[in-house]
């Protein structure tokens, strides 16, 4: 169990985050939404557009489930939480980290939903997305780091949080 993966709302920063905790702790890094574009050949907008967001979806489930990593950092798609056997799956790999963003500071933010390939209904706001993906992101994580103003600030958080947890 030496992989970290990193779960939480589309902004929050799991890819950024993921790859300066990767560093940190002389991991590797790995990014899911990047290993769904590969298998499906295409962006994640696409696949929405074309497929339907059940079909992002269950690839992701898919791409999740096939992973056989060590000695990583794994930044997942927002969705990911969706399925409970993709979970289950990146537990036995080692802890879930949920970073959670305040709604207000992730309104701030400009997120492009309309370009990120955001698995869920058309026509979702993003306080939609938030007040449901919130709950199930707090279910599934075995450590919960609340983010900082900064990448720096929350990165020393996590860095805190995963060191007390894995020792």
């Amino acid at each position: 169990m030496s992989c970290i993966s990193l779960v939480g709302m589309p902004g929050a920063g799991k890819s950024t985050l993921g790859v300066l905790l990767a560093k940190h702790l002389g991991k590797s890094f790995v990014d899911t939404d990047l290993l769904i574009q590969e298998r499906a050949n295409t962006v994640l907008q696409k696949i929405v557009e074309d497929r339907g967001y059940q079909y992002l979806r269950e690839l992701e489930e898919r791409v999740i489930t096939s992973l056989d990593l060590d000695n990583c950092v794994i930044a997942t798609g927002g969705s990911a939480v969706y399925s409970e056997a993709a979970i289950s799956h990146l537990k036995t790999l080692g802890p879930v980290l949920y970073i959670h963003v305040e709604y207000a500071v992730l309104a701030q933010r400009k997120l492009g939903l309309a370009e990120r390939g955001i698995a869920g209904p058309s026509g979702q706001s993003l306080k939609d997305v938030y007040d449901e993906r919130a709950p199930l992101y707090e279910r599934y994580a075995d450590i919960i780091v609340r983010s900082t103003e900064s990448i720096e600030g929350t990165l020393a958080d996590i860095e805190r949080e995963v060191i007390d947890k894995l020792n």
